[in-house]
């Protein structure tokens, strides 16, 4: 069994690197090559808006929202605007993130509801009440455009979280959609399709008729709040005008499929990521991707200086429970196989990798590589995560692996996802909360700050321990897209290799070897006289006699061409 970094390892690495600063002899920071990029390798970060950065106090109680909901049940400040400030710090850059992934943050319902873990606002975006309007607790359309274009500024592609299936929960003050909307029972039952589609997720989540094709008016509500706010006339114009020229029905999810594919067309909205994707009929995704894709293409024709590259519109879907150990079919229950593949998604959420993630690391990564290189699953993507924002039993619930959960998660194959705090041992286990808010604590800015110690660790060195794998990938699509190969036993030493999409990428690793000074085997990858970056510490090294020489090592050697 191949053995990980350990936090001594760690420790000692950064002693040394201290000890090198005093002495005059600082790292050399590795230089940033022009950058391909490929989804298969991306880097996602995703964050929950409410709950990442605070950028306008001012907005953190809006629609008369109360501070007396259940602990971290309240909206707590977080906002676009403090995406926008990360963006411009260089945060995420500093992570090499690829994407950020958003959680909703179209108008929320204004009052609470309790699912049975007290009080609860909606300050996660997932119980919509107007999709055509942006919350004012998360900010302003204009700071949303602004977050997008300084994103993009920065090589950054923006997912946003879309949510076709239901809309809010009915509260004292936020009326139920009309009947030919939503259906209101059954109560879910997830034997089968029918059992899982045809229903409403929890009690009070009203279910959107997605599979229907009856036209519908509009709620009385929705008139008269755009009305109210002098937008009448606009928004329906351009509902005829969708409807004329697409000649879809006017049915509930062509409705809100405009109204989301909007946010693509103005502001070039990067791909989605799908919330409760089998809770709709599988065809209805392919009909969003076609929508959106069209408005994509449409944003980088207007914009050409604003697009990052020719990469066409992206989808991932939360597909609850798949792993790529399905393949390309989903079990619907009684033997009910769904491919939503096929169905406009390029990736989807693979529940499996917390999991597997406790496997060894030669185990973990040739698999992974053998399905999506070899297996049913090529061509295609899967997004790996060890926590998120409603997954119960993460990788290390407690904080105590965090550095193996970030070698792990960064060179495992497949699209990784970071949750916010990951990279930081945010907790995830908080005294006196209820269900999911356990893991939705406010990022840990102050901790990150002050370099707090638990653990046996220090939060800074966590960090950047993510960091250079993050950057690492960044630089190199062969880490997430390649082909592995495992080079050696003693240390640990592996390749990856891509080929394809009018690019070639290598990379070699190391890692399970004692002290710091440690010689890597490279033959057959990298010819003798080739300059490499260590990307851990920074170093130039040559290859000589088919080996690189690394003195002063992290505890992972990450070598690739600059």
């Amino acid at each position: 069994m191949v053995r990980l970094i350990n936090l001594k390892a760690l420790l000692l690495f950064f002693a040394i690197i201290a000890c090198n600063v005093e002495k005059g002899q600082e790292q050399e920071t590795p230089t940033e090559p022009e950058k391909t990029f490929v989804w298969n390798n991306a880097n996602i970060y995703f964050l929950l808006t409410d709950r990442f950065n605070n950028g306008d106090p001012s907005n953190d109680q809006m629609y008369d929202r109360k501070a007396d909901g259940a602990l971290l049940r309240n909206f707590m400040g977080g906002d676009i605007k403090g995406v926008t400030q990360k963006i411009k710090d260089g945060y995420f850059e500093s992570m090499g993130i690829t994407a950020i992934w958003l959680t909703p943050i179209w108008e929320q319902i204004h009052g609470f509801t309790d699912e049975g873990t007290g009080k609860t606002y909606s300050y996660h975006g997932y119980w919509a009440r107007d999709w055509t309007a942006v919350d004012p607790n998360f900010g302003t359309f204009e700071e949303l455009k602004e977050m997008v274009d300084t994103a993009h500024a920065n090589g950054i592609r923006i997912l946003m979280d879309v949510v076709i299936n239901h809309t809010g929960p009915v509260t004292d003050i936020d009326s139920q959609w009309p009947d030919s909307w939503v259906r209101t029972g059954p109560t879910c039952a997830f034997t089968n399709k029918e059992t899982t589609i045809n229903c409403t997720l929890v009690e009070n989540l009203p279910d959107i008729y997605t599979g229907s094709n009856e036209p519908v008016e509009l709620p009385e509500f929705l008139i008269s709040k755009w009305k109210e706010e002098g937008r009448y006339e606009q928004e329906i114009a351009e509902l005829d005008a969708f409807f004329s020229s697409t000649g879809h029905p006017r049915a509930p999810r062509f409705y809100i499929m405009k109204w989301i594919v909007d946010y693509v067309k103005e502001l070039g909205i990067d791909g989605f990521r799908v919330d409760t994707a089998k809770h709709t009929e599988a065809e209805i995704w392919g009909e969003l991707k076609v929508l959106a894709a069209a408005a994509f293409e449409d944003w980088k024709d207007a914009n050409p200086d604003q697009k990052l590259d020719n990469s066409p519109f992206y989808m991932s879907g939360e597909v609850y429970n798949y792993s790529l150990y399905s393949g390309q079919q989903f079990d619907m229950g009684e033997n009910q196989m769904v491919n939503f593949y096929a169905n406009g998604f390029e990736s989807l959420i693979n529940f499996a990798f917390k999991g597997d993630a406790n496997k060894p690391v030669e185990e973990l990564f040739s698999f992974y590589s053998e399905v999506l290189n070899n297996g049913d699953l090529k061509g295609y993507s899967i997004l790996n995560y060890i926590s998120s924002h409603d997954d119960g039993e993460p990788f290390d619930k407690e904080r105590q692996r965090v550095l193996e959960a970030g070698t792990k998660l960064l060179l495992t194959p497949g699209a990784s996802q970071i949750y916010y705090g990951d990279e930081t041992a945010r907790p995830l286990v908080i005294e006196g909360t209820n269900g999911d808010a356990n893991l939705r604590r406010f990022m840990n800015w102050d901790e990150l700050s002050n370099n707090v110690e638990r653990n046996g660790y220090n939060i800074s060195d966590v960090q950047q321990h993510w960091s250079k794998l993050g950057k690492f990938r960044k630089n190199h699509i062969a880490v997430g897209a390649g082909v592995h190969e495992k080079i050696a036993d003693a240390p640990y030493t592996f390749k990856r290799t891509f080929s394809g999409q009018g690019h070639n990428d290598k990379v070699v690793v190391a890692m399970d070897f004692d002290g710091t000074n440690v010689t890597v085997s490279v033959s057959g990858v990298f010819e003798d006289g080739t300059e490499l970056t260590e990307y851990y510490t920074g170093q130039k090294l040559t290859v000589e006699g088919g080996q690189v020489a690394v003195n002063n090592a992290g505890p992972l050697v990450l070598l690739g061409k600059s």
